[in-house]
């Protein structure tokens, strides 16, 4: 299995991620964030991750701390879990639709961080949730599990729907990147021989 635990602790956040990329789907969430727990399971049952997610954060400044620093901690735990990278499909995408609202994600697990993320939300607040964090979540990640992630809502109307197009092709993009290439045996997907 190819797992990892990680552990944040700063004077603004608490945070422990616990994830199995080989896993079912299975999530335990708990940031104090309803709506982000939602996405995050997103991620957990449709890229079939298990993850273990808890956060204790300033929330009563408000939620940036704890969504940038969950991503930030997932990232680095993705990173530990997927070890050398041999094997890989290295490549992954996925366009994910929810009635009105399609999302196309892109990932290649590359070793360089960089994020192209084009979203137009059709409202500033999901609940009282601010949308600009969910950028700041995929950011973190980015910087930290060193990959390239192209993010981009097609259409939607209803914000919640186009958040969690996002989320759901996130995970399957990462599924499919992180499978295991029967053909590449123990090589790596890379002519540079090294990612």
């Amino acid at each position: 299995m190819r797992s990892a635990s990680v552990e944040r602790n700063t004077f603004e956040t608490k945070i422990k991620v616990t994830i199995n990329l080989d896993g079912t789907g299975e999530a335990k969430l708990h940031t104090g964030l309803p709506f982000f727990d939602h996405m995050l399971h997103q991620i957990a049952r449709h890229g079939l991750i298990d993850l273990d997610i808890f956060a204790d954060g300033d929330l009563e400044i408000d939620a940036h701390h704890t969504v940038e620093d969950v991503g930030i901690t997932l990232g680095q735990a993705f990173t530990k879990a997927l070890g050398e990278k041999t094997g890989i499909y290295r490549y992954g995408h996925s366009y994910v639709p929810l009635d009105e609202a399609l999302s196309r994600v892109v990932v290649d697990l590359s070793g360089r961080p960089g994020l192209e993320y084009r979203v137009n939300y059709t409202r500033a607040r999901i609940g009282d949730f601010d949308v600009d964090l969910l950028r700041e979540f995929f950011q973190g990640f980015v910087n930290h599990a060193l990959v390239s992630l192209h993010l981009d809502n097609l259409q939607g109307i209803n914000a919640h729907h186009q958040a969690e197009t996002l989320f759901k092709a996130f995970g399957r993009a990462l599924r499919m990147a992180v499978e295991r290439d029967p053909r590449l045996g123990d090589a790596l997907p890379s002519t540079k021989g090294a990612l």
